[in-house]
């Protein structure tokens, strides 16, 4: 799977917690506008909820993989979508997404998406 990565200075823990939290989405996902799960429910495998695109089109995901703390990822539309997940490594972390190969090109939208996570994760923000 094709990646887009960043090393962080930040704990993994406070990276997770950003990418974990679906309120969070729209302020770092450059194509998302919306985001909300069914039932208040925190991500976990099986998981359901709507994304609402930079079109305005809500669509359905489901959380296909999850390891807490970790990496998840997860169904748009009933298609495998990207797979986010946070290395740990001396001194801070890596985040990694990986977008299936039928959406290479959707790799530098990734790439803008890290460095807005490094700063919603950042203690200052």
């Amino acid at each position: 799977m094709p990646t887009a990565e960043v090393r962080m200075d930040l704990p993994p823990e406070a990276v997770w917690s950003t990418i974990t939290d679906v309120s969070s989405w729209p302020r770092w996902g450059p194509t998302v506008t919306g985001a909300r799960v069914f039932g208040d429910a925190e991500l976990a495998s099986g998981v359901r909820g709507t994304i609402t695109t930079i079109a305005g089109v809500p669509l359905p995901f489901e959380i296909t993989e999850f390891v807490d703390g970790r990496s998840w990822a997860w169904k748009v539309g009933g298609v495998n979508a990207t797979r986010h997940e946070v290395i740990p490594v001396a001194g801070g972390c890596v985040l990694s997404f990986g977008a299936p190969l039928w959406a290479v090109a959707y790799l530098p939208v990734l790439a803008i998406a890290l460095p807005r996570i490094e700063r919603i994760a950042s203690p200052l923000e």
